[in-house]
């Protein structure tokens, strides 16, 4: 079973993409939420990994990882930094947000922690660990 998860990790990581772009137009265009500066550079990070996941994929690349991990690395630490802003571990003061949409604003909150930043942080995760893991097992 792991061996078949193995071979489908860039697959996986694609869809996660594709999910993860369609999960923000759906609450941005049909629930009308209005994404906030850091939401904005989330969304620059992930909606680029819908193409380039899949052209790595078309053309067999070997470095598809390469190019991958620095969009969900960076998407990561945005969406943590978002998603600490939110909790109030940091200080509202110090976050990016002076003008338009709140970064602390919190428009769903599922279970008492589930919000669209953790939602991206794990979205950029999935996404890393399969480029990490893919990296990994090429090097074998």
């Amino acid at each position: 079973m792991f061996v078949k998860i193995k071979d489908n990790l860039v697959y996986l990581a694609w869809v996660q993409a594709l999910i993860a772009t369609l999960g923000s137009l759906y609450f941005s265009e049909i629930l009308g939420f209005v994404p906030c500066i850091l939401c904005w550079y989330q969304r620059i990070l992930t909606y680029p990994l819908v193409i380039i996941i899949a052209v790595g994929i078309l053309l067999k690349d070997k470095k598809l990882a390469f190019y991958v991990l620095p969009f969900s690395l960076l998407g990561m630490v945005v969406a943590f930094y978002q998603y600490l802003l939110q909790m109030g571990v940091i200080a509202d003061q110090l976050g990016p947000c002076s003008l338009g949409v709140s970064c602390t604003s919190v428009y769903i909150e599922w279970f008492g922690f589930i919000t669209i930043p953790f939602l991206s942080l794990l979205s950029f995760a999935i996404i890393t660990a399969c480029m990490y893991v893919s990296l990994k097992e090429r090097k074998k």
